[in-house]
């Protein structure tokens, strides 16, 4: 336990059984704290309040899967409103990433999910820019603003045009190679962040490794896009998160770009997910991305809320 300033207590939960104190202040993914807690997604000690005379002013939690050794995200954040809340979120982040974070370089990404149009709409405009400023103060920077996207049941699944033949990946060796193929002249902030660091190929390996290789849905449902020929145009790996349906990652290689195979790729993945009867689909891309974002758009995908991305690199 810490006393810090503003007459404040700031601590980790004691155990699952405070969850309801931690639930004292609101956010979109409250649902899914106990689920989380009990899957082992989520542990008590990476989940800290802010308390000034047992009120809860301020909350802090990482995300980790049950796998997971250190966190990889840090995905709630909030403050009531208290006039002086800023600086009570700086005191919590402070005080919890300096317990949880041992190494400052590697600190995990902080994601806010906010409504689409957020800088036009004053209190989601207030509330944003306080947690963005708590999480800056500390060090992090923007990484990147992200559409989320959502396929639900009843808009179109395109039947295939023809143009493209798809088949399942053979092998991990094949989807490293064109995944590094595809990270020349990405328009993802966190491809480009990692190609200033890195050579291709690492950043794909790592890619893969780190986050789709640990997806535990059908291998068969990544798909090659290949031309009549047999040359490889793209690549789209459909998937199943421990939240649903998902579209994990999608590329057109840069020989085959400006074509529009986007769009059949795109459907090719959602015809094998929306084959398995899921209440929703949901994927993601900067908004930087405009040709990927458009092709959403066409495919009857809604833009159903935003992401912040905020980094410490």
């Amino acid at each position: 336990m810490t006393t810090g300033p503003h007459d404040l207590v700031i601590r980790p939960l004691a155990g699952p059984q405070e969850l309801e104190l931690f639930r004292g202040l609101s956010y979109c993914l409250d649902h899914e704290l106990a689920e989380d807690l009990a899957e082992s997604r989520r542990r008590p000690e990476r989940m800290w309040v802010a308390l000034r005379g047992g009120r809860l002013e301020a909350r802090a939690a990482w995300w980790g899967g049950a796998v997971s050794v250190a966190p990889s995200l840090l995905d709630f954040l909030d403050v009531g409103d208290a006039p002086d809340r800023v600086a009570i979120g700086g005191s919590l982040l402070r005080a919890a990433l300096g317990a949880i974070v041992t190494t400052p370089r590697v600190s995990p990404e902080y994601i806010r999910f906010v409504p689409p149009g957020w800088r036009e709409q004053s209190g989601s405009r207030r509330e944003i820019e306080d947690l963005m400023a708590i999480v800056s103060g500390t060090g992090a920077h923007l990484l990147a603003e992200r559409y989320r996207f959502e396929w639900r049941p009843g808009a179109p699944v395109p039947e295939p045009a023809g143009r493209l033949v798809f088949r399942p990946a053979s092998s991990d060796r094949e989807m490293i190679d064109l995944m590094t193929l595809a990270l020349d002249g990405t328009l993802d902030a966190h491809g480009r962040r990692d190609l200033a660091r890195m050579p291709a190929r690492e950043a794909a390996t790592r890619q893969y490794h780190d986050e789709l290789g640990r997806y535990r849905s059908p291998r068969q449902w990544w798909q090659i896009a290949e031309l009549p020929g047999g040359e490889p145009a793209g690549f789209v790996f459909p998937a199943r998160n421990d939240y649903g349906a998902i579209i994990a990652y999608l590329g057109v290689l840069p020989a085959h770009r400006g074509h529009g195979y986007i769009d059949e790729i795109l459907a090719a993945g959602t015809r094998i997910l929306a084959a398995q009867d899921v209440p929703r689909i949901r994927a993601t891309t900067d908004l930087g991305n405009i040709p990927m974002a458009a092709a959403f758009a066409r495919a009857g995908w809604v833009n159903f809320e935003n992401s912040i991305n905020m980094a410490w690199d």
